[in-house]
């Protein structure tokens, strides 16, 4: 029979795509995970991997046995996070991917006071803009704006609905006459923000049923919106965030919102998971401190 710690070593290399990272989650020098590894495939008469000097990824068969195992190491590892629950104490890692918008002012709030209830949980944030399969990239959970999620997805609201706003600073208005409608967006300086395809976000607004997008252009783009407020806050032009980004910097007179008739509200944050995994009781903890309830 083939070793299951051997097939667990091929997992992680898989996954890591690298000798070394896998060998320090292993706790084993990479060379000998390196023998573990051509042993495995000596045995199965396969070639799993193929290597270079500089990466590790897995073959066709490789990818395809790597396919076939993770979802039932994921359900081992959740079977023992249950069993541990057992003692009536969320326990483990719980791994969510999100927006840093969303880490910043929905997470990091509402979990902070569930580290200090629950010593032995672990959260782990990892902050990524793109769609991905939480399942094939083993997170326990992921964050998106309220929209269509995959099959066997559950999806709980997190948050309010979100407005965009349009802002910039004071310094920037008296060199420039504040845009009355959206077109009038071309003839200003505007910080874009880069998307994970490639495109820059185009700017929707919306007013009695009319919907206009606009492709701004400006001096600077940024792929995170922390650097935006940045740039904005230096003067550098206009910029189109979240409401709850820039509603203290106005109040406190930093920054001046514009177009505000032409920025409707949306769905806001949803916390999302798939509905076939059994949940441990640390992942029903998160579920349950991050549900909005207006």
């Amino acid at each position: 029979m083939t070793n299951w710690n051997d097939l667990a070593a091929f997992v992680a290399v898989a996954r890591e795509k690298s000798f070394s990272r896998a060998a320090k989650q292993l706790g084993v020098s990479p060379s000998a995970l390196s023998h573990r590894l051509r042993a495995l495939e000596s045995n199965l008469e396969l070639r799993l991997l193929n290597r270079t000097t500089r990466s590790v990824a897995p073959t066709e068969a490789g990818a395809a046995l790597l396919e076939t195992l993770l979802p039932h190491l994921t359900e081992i590892e959740t079977e023992i996070d249950s069993l541990r629950d057992r003692q009536n104490q969320p326990a483990g890692t719980i791994r969510i991917t999100a927006a840093g918008h969303a880490a910043e002012y929905i997470l990091w709030p509402k979990l902070r006071p569930v580290l200090e209830q629950h010593p032995k949980l672990q959260i782990e944030i990892s902050i990524d803009y793109q769609f991905i399969d939480i399942v094939a990239q083993r997170f326990d959970a992921g964050v998106r704006l309220g929209e269509s999620l995959e099959r066997d997805m559950i999806a709980v609201p997190i948050g309010p609905d979100i407005r965009m706003a349009v802002v910039a600073a004071p310094s920037y208005f008296a060199l420039h006459a504040p845009p009355s409608f959206p077109h009038d967006l071309s003839r200003h300086a505007c910080i874009n923000l880069r998307l994970p395809n490639g495109s820059l976000l185009p700017w929707e607004f919306e007013r009695d049923g009319r919907a206009v997008r606009v492709h701004v252009q400006g001096p600077c783009t940024f792929n995170l919106s922390s650097h935006m407020l940045m740039a904005t806050l230096d003067g550098i032009g206009l910029a189109y965030l979240p409401e709850d980004m820039v509603t203290g910097h106005i109040l406190s007179g930093q920054l001046r919102r514009v177009l505000a008739d032409w920025c409707p509200s949306f769905p806001g944050y949803h916390l999302y998971y798939a509905s076939r995994r059994q949940h441990s009781r640390a992942l029903s903890v998160i579920v349950e401190a991050l549900r909005y309830r207006p």
